[in-house]
């Protein structure tokens, strides 16, 4: 299983519509993402229309292919494209990839399997 986090910028003048386009989302494209193996994924806003995205996969080239090849998602990307500033193509595809730079789990599993290294 792989994390993965994106940022993308929602017009602010389009911000009251992009919302209510998320709540919900229509089941045909909820379906979609879920069949591309994309679990456990959120959308967080912040102040100025700034998007921060988390899903998890257990291939996320697969899933990309998947959801590039849906009639459904490609139909929901295009009608969405119009929110995002500074974006040159489908949102899930060319979104801005951040970079993970601490994880408490790992770290916590770390610190565990160091100290069980040591009482050895």
């Amino acid at each position: 299983m792989t994390r993965h986090c994106f940022h993308l910028q929602v017009r602010p003048d389009l911000l009251d519509e992009y919302l209510e386009r998320h709540s919900p989302v229509r089941p045909e494209m909820l379906a979609e993402i879920e069949a591309a193996g994309r679990r456990n994924y959120s959308l967080f806003l912040g102040d100025g229309g700034a998007l921060i995205g988390y899903y998890e996969t257990d291939d996320d080239a697969a899933a990309q292919a998947y959801l590039s090849a849906s009639d459904i998602a490609t139909r929901w990307e295009a009608e969405m494209a119009r929110f995002f500033i500074g974006l040159e193509g489908r949102p899930d595809q060319a979104a801005s990839a951040l970079t993970e730079v601490f994880n408490l789990a790992e770290q916590l599993s770390a610190v565990t399997t160091s100290a069980e290294s040591d009482r050895s």
